[in-house]
């Protein structure tokens, strides 16, 4: 019953608008540690796309790499979006909408539906310059396994994939399929930032591998410091 009343248009207006301004000032009173931060700067001062991955448990902590990125030294001046993959489910619109309050732009489609039109859209961004934000084990699992489409995309787009994961000391725990983690304020938190992986066009499955080595070594890490 409760999910019902959660995906009522009128009442998830209103929880996305809860939502955000709560997941807003919990990542603002949150002291972080950034680890691997060059390697992101790396393309945010040469201006050049990258594909963001992360793990879809991360999801609510990680606007504070977008809003540490915006205060990068040597990053051009020049307005550069961040979009993420979204399922066309009500709960991948209520994530977008969620990301949406964070200035992150919304890309719909999936494995299941809409997937070759999101990933036609996700090309032309990349090739804009813009970044893409893909959470590989997204939307409904399995947990921490990475499905084809984050190596094809990196393949297709010939961009670079950067794996991150974030913790948090203080954190409600959902039981949910992904045990997504919803942080509490005034905690410590870690974001990771691992190599960027770049993907031959001939051997996507091979990088698959590499890149859900680097995911999990990401989100280990940020466990780590949070412990």
């Amino acid at each position: 019953m409760l999910k019902r009343l959660f995906r009522h248009p009128g009442l998830q207006v209103r929880f996305v608008r809860v939502l955000g301004a709560y997941l807003s000032f919990t990542i603002r009173t949150t002291k972080w540690q950034f680890e691997g931060m060059d390697h992101l700067a790396r393309y945010a001062v040469a201006g050049s796309p990258l594909i963001i991955a992360f793990w879809h448990d991360c999801l609510p902590l990680m606007p504070a790499l977008w809003l540490r990125e915006q205060l990068l030294p040597g990053r051009p001046s020049t307005a550069r979006e961040a979009h993420i993959l979204v399922s066309q489910h009500r709960d991948g619109q209520f994530v977008g909408a969620v990301m949406q309050r964070f200035g992150v732009g919304v890309v719909q489609g999936s494995s299941s539906r809409g997937g070759a039109a999101g990933l036609r859209q996700l090309i032309r961004l990349l090739g804009q310059g813009h970044y893409v934000v893909i959470t590989p084990d997204g939307p409904r699992g399995p947990r921490h396994v990475a499905a084809p489409g984050v190596a094809q995309l990196a393949a297709l787009s010939q961009v670079a994939v950067l794996p991150c994961a974030a913790q948090t000391t203080k954190r409600f725990t959902l039981d949910t399929w992904d045990k997504i983690a919803i942080p509490r304020p005034f905690a410590r938190g870690a974001i990771i930032c691992e190599p960027a992986v770049s993907v031959d066009r001939e051997n996507w499955s091979g990088a698959l591998a590499t890149i859900t080595a680097a995911l999990d070594a990401a989100a280990e890490r940020a466990d780590r410091l949070c412990a």
